[in-house]
């Protein structure tokens, strides 16, 4: 918008250079706000895609645009047939992670986190979840942290980066904490993981792999003071690793 300002005697012309977002951002953004404040809740159907374009005096294309936003963020469902429509999802953990490890990947290759941010993080988090999970445990815990052991010697590197990701996870889910598995999640999905893999120190996947049994043995043990300590040393030694290998700037 340009306007016109008087100066003395002669107008000026004023420049408006606010960017307004655009129209399917604000359905979404308004939709969201009713999603996230509870106003519609997990199962509830959203308006039809006519009902809301005569709400909004929006067209069915900007519309659709705004739904399809928000499927991306796994906010709602959209089915179709006679019982279709748009619904607001569930809320999941690892749904939700994905947004969250995006951003964090982003920020890393940008240089706008180091390793000194992302592992101070892991060590806020990692250190009482252990403990957390060597008091709350069930079997269904143990036999998942069980099952991501590996075998350093002879096992391929897609295995024990496999292993090694079902590890952590499975440690977090026995927080019974969904927030835990929500936020820390992004922390272990780290694009260059596998470079860590061929640039790791000799004796790296030795060291792993006794540290999660280690781990493991605590857990399973209810040793909360034991889990604690282990995973507050293993943390310090990926930090050491990252940085030495360059795979995650020192800053």
């Amino acid at each position: 918008m340009t306007e016109l300002a008087n100066v003395g005697e002669a107008p000026v012309a004023v420049i408006d250079h606010t960017v307004r977002a655009p129209a399917y951002q604000v359905l979404a953004d308004d939709l969201r706000a009713q999603i996230t404040s509870g106003r519609l809740r997990a199962g509830d159907r959203l308006p039809t895609e006519p009902q809301l374009c005569l709400r909004s005096g929006l067209s069915r294309s900007t519309v659709r645009e705004a739904l399809r936003l928000l499927a991306s963020q796994h906010l709602i469902v959209t089915t179709r047939g006679v019982t279709g429509g748009s619904f607001v999802s569930h809320p999941r953990p690892d749904q939700l992670a994905e947004a969250l490890s995006t951003g964090v990947q982003l920020m890393i290759s940008n240089a706008a986190v180091g390793a000194a941010e992302l592992f101070e993080m892991r060590r806020l988090l990692e250190v009482p979840a252990a403990e957390l999970a060597a008091q709350r445990r069930t079997r269904p815990h143990l036999a998942a942290l069980s099952a991501a052991m590996f075998d350093p010697a002879n096992d391929s590197l897609e295995r024990k980066l496999d292993a090694r990701r079902r590890f952590h996870g499975a440690m977090i889910a026995a927080t019974g904490n969904a927030l835990y598995e929500m936020i820390a999640t992004p922390l272990y999905n780290l694009a260059n993981e596998r470079q860590l893999g061929e640039l790791a120190p000799a004796g790296f996947w030795y060291r792993v792999d006794r540290e999660h049994r280690e781990l493991l043995r605590c857990v399973e043990a209810g040793d909360r003071a034991g889990a604690a300590a282990v995973a507050r040393v293993h943390v310090e030694y990926l930090s050491t690793v990252y940085v030495d290998a360059d795979l995650v700037p020192a800053r």
